[in-house]
């Protein structure tokens, strides 16, 4: 029989310590795959495979791109990107930073990141992922392209003067 504190503690030490070991590891394999799944997007778009790129989002995704109007679910964005896939044209975002955080339920995450392209120069992507039974998909994706606050008022009047008035 166990009556001292320091041998129930050692008793059942081990036990704790596979439980926070396993929780460590499943957090882990979680983000490892969220990683995946992101790394995958701009692998597949860059490389116009329509298919795998858009098994990576759920049905009910949405898509939001640079401009203000480029608010697509998911079959409108398979709309506006089917022509330049089946050119073998896509586009090529270089992730340079990622961060992904994952709910204490292990069921959605949401993440930020940011990317590097060609003709856009930086740019940041960020959005939340649900865990499905296929795995991890992109259920909102939101594409940016960040502006140095001293360009800021500038950008916004010539934004502004795009704009028709009321």
């Amino acid at each position: 029989m166990l009556n001292n504190p320091t041998q129930t503690i050692m008793k059942y030490l081990p036990i704790f310590l596979l439980l926070l070991l396993s929780y460590t590891a499943h957090a882990q394999s979680d983000e490892q795959a969220i990683d995946e799944v992101l790394s995958g997007i701009h692998t597949y778009a860059s490389t116009a495979n329509f298919d795998a790129y858009f098994d990576l989002y759920t049905e009910e995704a949405i898509f939001m791109g640079t401009d203000a109007t480029e608010r697509w679910t998911i079959d409108e964005f398979k709309g506006y990107a089917r022509p330049a896939f089946d050119r073998g044209t896509g586009w090529t975002y270089v992730m340079t930073e990622r961060n992904i955080f994952v709910s204490e339920d292990g069921n959605t995450a949401w993440f930020d990141e940011l990317l590097e392209n060609d003709g856009f120069g930086q740019c940041r992507g960020t959005g939340a992922l649900v865990k499905t039974n296929g795995g991890w998909k992109v259920s909102q994706y939101n594409l940016t392209v960040p502006i140095p606050n001293d360009l800021l008022r500038k950008v916004a009047g010539m934004i502004g003067d795009l704009q028709p008035e009321n």
